[in-house]
């Protein structure tokens, strides 16, 4: 079992930075596709990055160029550096961790197994 816990959400001004953590406890970290997601009130859950055990990244082209993740499997963590913010990027933002996850598949919520409990990014025009 998998326990991911997200960290660094808050209220930023457009144009600012934040920067996300997750970490995770149990399993084996480094075998993982980790990812992250967000979600606004009344819609769905969306892709925002993911990177897999290799390193092999992927990044949703309304964040591509000012997002980026990294994993540091030593810690067992995975961040999301956002750059650039934009009131759009307002959501509650999930960590995602998954086995078996093929990179052309890690945009794909339903393959993820273990979810954090979210964080709150709000940005301000």
């Amino acid at each position: 079992q998998v326990q991911l816990v997200e960290s660094g959400g808050g209220l930023v001004q457009a144009g600012g930075s934040l920067r996300l953590s997750c970490a995770a406890s149990g399993g084996t970290f480094s075998s993982y596709a980790m990812g992250w997601f967000r979600q606004t009130p009344g819609k769905e859950r969306e892709f925002v990055a993911a990177i897999n055990w290799s390193g092999n990244k992927q990044y949703a082209d309304s964040v591509k160029g000012r997002f980026t993740i990294s994993r540091d499997n030593a810690k067992n963590t995975v961040s999301l550096q956002m750059n650039s913010l934009k009131p759009e990027d307002t959501a509650v933002y999930y960590c995602a961790a998954g086995t078996h996850i093929n990179d052309y598949l890690m945009r794909v919520k339903s393959l993820y197994g273990y979810w954090g409990q979210g964080t709150q990014v709000t940005v301000s025009s």
